[in-house]
């Protein structure tokens, strides 16, 4: 994560345009600088919506979806990640999209967020990645997902309800999809049993919750990789082998990984676990809520950078 003496240096040559935007070609968006949009389609909560367009755009970009955290918003979570500085590097667009709901937590508990055009704050995101594919010439095969602890929580989500749009997600932090699930309960409620670890389930009913986001959908699933630090008091670790045994049960693995390995861009104690292609996990050892963003290596993972 960028220092806060590097974020505001950054952050000071990119100033602030939260406008309307209104239009639908990507020329009208201003360069180098957060802009929120609006009429990007349906959005039964009114998430707002916010791009970064570099100032040079490659052809046909790719797209990184960037989620925040409870208490944060779009604009926090521009500002303290790099996802925007590294866009002037490989020319994607960011779309930061902010919660519309009170402590900004995300909606990954009901049962309109977790289906495939089911409603709530997951449908208004798939949309405004849908329009940017429509109108700003993104390659629909380049479109990703990264969020931190709920943001992570929403990238689960989104990679079970909306496979045919995200080819790649990164949770930091999160659990598994529809580990949140509490269909009786308002919208954006906090599941204790699935954030203290205490939802213990068997690969094939992790699995199950995927399919049943999007029932008979037979295409390729996202690419995902989910960090946690087994210090985490408030999405306990055990979330982080739940999860394993979501997608390596989605993806067809066995549960022990192929590799087990420190890279050298991970500090000491953090370990890769590589189950296949399609499936990574990384462990910080003595790490809280959350775990440091490795932005360059989320990139990297995606096949952006």
């Amino acid at each position: 994560m960028l220092s806060l003496k590097a974020t505001l240096s950054f952050v000071a040559l990119l100033p602030f345009a939260l406008l309307v935007a209104g239009q639908t070609n990507l020329s009208d968006i201003p360069a180098s600088t957060l802009y929120q949009i609006t009429d990007f389609g349906t959005n039964p909560n009114n998430v707002a919506m916010y791009v970064y367009k570099p100032a040079q755009v490659a052809a046909n970009p790719p797209l990184l979806v960037a989620m925040h955290y409870c208490t944060g918003t779009a604009e926090a979570y521009y500002s303290g990640s790099k996802f925007a500085e590294l866009s002037e590097t490989y020319g994607y667009l960011v779309l930061y999209p902010s919660s519309p709901h009170s402590g900004t937590c995300w909606d990954v508990s009901s049962n309109e967020t977790l289906a495939h055009n089911g409603g709530s704050d997951s449908l208004g995101i798939a949309s405004a990645a849908l329009f940017a594919i429509e109108y700003w010439g993104v390659d629909a095969s380049r479109v990703f997902a990264v969020g931190t602890s709920s943001g992570a929580m929403m990238t689960s989500v989104l990679a079970g309800a909306y496979p045919d749009i995200f080819s790649a997600g990164v949770v930091d932090s999160g659990v598994a999809d529809a580990c949140f699930w509490l269909p009786d309960e308002p919208e954006d409620s906090w599941n204790a049993q699935c954030a203290e670890g205490e939802l213990i389930l068997t690969g094939e009913e992790w699995a199950q919750r995927v399919y049943n986001a999007y029932p008979g959908y037979t295409g390729a699933r996202p690419k995902m990789q989910v960090w946690h630090g087994t210090a985490d008091t408030t999405v306990y670790p055990q979330n982080f082998y739940e999860s394993i045994k979501q997608w390596t049960t989605v993806f067809g693995y066995p549960t022990t990984p192929i590799s087990n390995v420190s890279e050298s861009y991970l500090p000491s104690g953090y370990s890769n676990s590589t189950y296949g292609p399609m499936f990574q996990a990384i462990l910080a050892q003595g790490v809280g809520h959350t775990v440091p963003l490795f932005e360059q290596q989320y990139l990297e993972f995606m096949g952006i950078a």
